[in-house]
């Protein structure tokens, strides 16, 4: 099948990132169906598009081009591919020559064996998970890293580029699943260590104007200094709309991938047991910039 004939795509997990993507879609013109679930954004934006909800996977697989998934991370991805009435019954009893691009933070070995399962079952699967934040997505610009085969991608192309502004061709499958967790694992990692900085810098005598100014015209500067310093400044967290909670798992994702590459993993666990202890305290749902007032008020044994 032509890319320009993949014209009607479904789309599974309409959350704080995929509302922006769906969103993008529906806006270049594609024909959009959604699942509907409780955990989808608000959607009024979406049916004033043209996009329409359904109940069932069954109902997307029988009618879609492609599929994207944007979901939570590696079990929701088994669920909905393998479990009851999930994407490998639809795929099997309806059209061949499908594409599967998932766009979650996932394991990479799940990531392979899914797609070697949705191979199995007559489709494509590009792993295309994504970097930024939710502000991005709305606006089109996220990024893209795409594990898979280059015609697949070649194919896929003009519909991640209603969404995105970068797309980089990671390898093969699971490539782009490794690359998001090497990325989240330096950005998370670079926003502990300044958490602590900045505590450090308040309890001092520092003028953390000053304190923000230096780091950013040296070797401290970093996206996660830019995306910290409305909340450092004025307590605005808006510029950071990443969970706690989702900084616990991709952190754990990122350290087991490790210790099963045999690489050394201390900061890994070190970064990983401040995201967890945070969750642990029921600051799961607590965007990543008040780690900072978690850390200082001493709720924590970090």
């Amino acid at each position: 099948m032509n890319a320009k004939q993949d014209r009607n795509i479904g789309f599974i997990g309409v959350g704080l990132m995929g509302h922006g993507l769906a969103k993008n879609i529906a806006q270049a013109g594609y024909t959009l169906t959604f699942l509907e679930h409780p955990g989808n954004q608000p959607v009024d934006d979406l049916y004033a598009l043209g996009a329409r909800s359904v109940p069932s996977i069954a109902d997307l697989t029988g009618t879609s081009d492609v599929i994207v998934m944007c979901v939570t991370g590696s079990q929701q991805v088994l669920e909905i591919v393998c479990g009851e009435g999930g994407l490998l019954t639809g795929i099997t009893r309806g059209k061949t020559n499908q594409v599967i691009v998932d766009c979650s933070t996932v394991e990479p070995h799940v990531t392979t064996d899914v797609a070697a399962k949705i191979t199995a079952a007559g489709a494509r699967f590009v792993d295309a998970p994504l970097t930024r934040t939710p502000k991005e997505a709305e606006q089109g610009s996220a990024n893209v890293m795409v594990g898979g085969d280059v015609e697949v991608l070649a194919r896929i192309r003009p519909l991640l580029e209603t969404f995105a502004e970068n797309i980089y061709h990671a390898g093969p499958i699971g490539a782009g699943a490794t690359l998001k967790l090497l990325h989240n694992f330096v950005s998370l990692g670079n926003c502990v260590l300044l958490a602590e900085a900045v505590i450090s810098a308040r309890r001092s005598d520092v003028d953390i104007d000053t304190f923000i100014e230096v780091l950013a015209s040296g070797g401290g500067d970093s996206t996660a200094l830019k995306r910290l310093t409305p909340y450092i400044l004025t307590g605005d967290a808006g510029s950071f709309r990443f969970s706690l909670a989702n900084s616990a798992k991709d952190t754990a994702y990122y350290r087991k991938l490790a210790q099963h590459l045999g690489v050394p993993a201390t900061a890994a666990e070190a970064i990983e047991r401040v995201f967890s202890d945070a969750q642990a305290r029921g600051w799961g749902d607590r965007p990543v910039p008040e780690l900072i007032e978690l850390m200082q008020g001493g709720e924590t044994d970090i």
